[in-house]
């Protein structure tokens, strides 16, 4: 293992452009389920962000779990099961106002990741073939929909043990079966020397290889050797639900290209006006993203405009958010060193 003491300032940015695609794709949601399509280049778009951005925004996290270690190896499972509490309570609480909650699979992620640390890099890749394995297992032996209302995108039972273990391990928006995986490369990517441009170069072309990769073999399956009407089309898909191998390869490809490409230009940039302003806002994603379901969920509904949009105007409604976040996470960065909710989960849990 290597120990990066200097702040890799590419992990900032890559986090600030993964919560933008998951801001992008929640206001769609929100705005726009349920409403006809007629395509076009931002419904086009935000299909391509989904499950991309938050599996990304995932990895990043593990990527940090794993530099986090080199510094507080004796304090780090303690403090990082407080701060799964901490998440497993915050992001219940947005579960009961809005169903595409990711915090409380974090918690998740960060109860198994913080054990599985000390474990080879061998182990780690064989746990994340196992996660994808026994979801796809799982998907010939259970029925993905239970639970789900997807005409009006709720989900019944959430808040029984059966309901809620359904959806946490199988048919949640991200759910521990595969999505721990994406936790786990993050923790392999930790291990790796990300500050050398030779390894960061690997990142983006490794990253290009699995997106290929995986859309052509879904392509191929699904267009020429699987029947349109075929069940069957669903285990070659390369959506994030349900949460397929190729759909893993090509979310996992996304990750290392965004991360790479952010990891190899950014550091020109350090004394950048645009590194200046945007690098808070990564920083302070956890309070963004609170910010991000109550504007959804409060300013968006008071409008009337919750279900009855286009792609394109949340895009952009989301637009404008991002921009006067990343303003509020600057004006913020000038009085305190971290943001709201990331001072109160620091406080608590260490």
């Amino acid at each position: 293992m290597n120990h990066i003491s200097e702040r890799l300032i590419g992990l900032d940015v890559a986090r600030y452009f993964a919560f933008v695609g998951m801001v992008l794709v929640n206001f769609d949601i929100a705005m726009s389920y349920g409403v006809q399509s007629n395509g076009g280049f931002f419904n086009e778009l935000i299909g391509q962000l989904q499950g991309r951005a938050s599996a990304t925004f995932v990895v990043l996290a593990g990527i940090g779990l794993g530099l986090s270690s080199f510094k507080i190896k004796n304090k780090t499972v303690n403090i990082i099961v407080k701060r799964a509490i901490f998440l497993l309570i915050l992001g219940l609480l947005n579960m009961s106002i809005f169903a595409g909650d990711i915090l409380h699979y974090y918690a998740f992620y960060f109860l198994f990741g913080v054990f599985l640390l000390p474990f080879s890099n061998r182990v780690l890749i064989s746990i994340i073939c196992l996660l994808n394995i026994v979801f796809f297992g799982l998907m010939l032996s259970i029925d993905y929909e239970s639970g789900w209302n997807f005409e009006e995108l709720t989900y019944s039972g959430f808040w029984t043990i059966d309901g809620f273990l359904r959806n946490l391990f199988f048919n949640g928006f991200h759910p521990i079966l595969p999505w721990l995986g994406f936790f786990l490369l993050g923790i392999l990517l930790s291990r790796a020397l990300l500050n050398e441009r030779q390894v960061q170069i690997k990142m983006i072309i490794w990253g290009l290889v699995l997106i290929i990769f995986s859309e052509i073999i879904s392509f191929i399956f699904s267009s020429y050797l699987i029947s349109a009407d075929s069940e069957l089309q669903f285990f070659v898909m390369t959506d994030s639900m349900p949460p397929m191998p190729l759909y893993f390869l090509a979310a996992s490809g996304s990750a290392f290209l965004i991360i790479g490409f952010c990891l190899l230009y950014s550091e020109r940039f350090r004394k950048s006006n645009i590194y200046s302003l945007i690098s808070p806002a990564g920083t302070q994603t956890l309070t963004l993203y609170i910010l991000h379901i109550f504007v959804i969920l409060g300013f968006i509904d008071a409008l009337g405009f919750t279900g009855s949009q286009t792609s394109s105007q949340a895009f952009v409604a989301a637009t404008i958010f991002c921009i006067l976040g990343t303003i509020f996470a600057f004006a913020w960065s000038k009085w305190f060193r971290r943001g709201i909710f990331e001072s109160l989960m620091r406080k608590l849990t260490g």
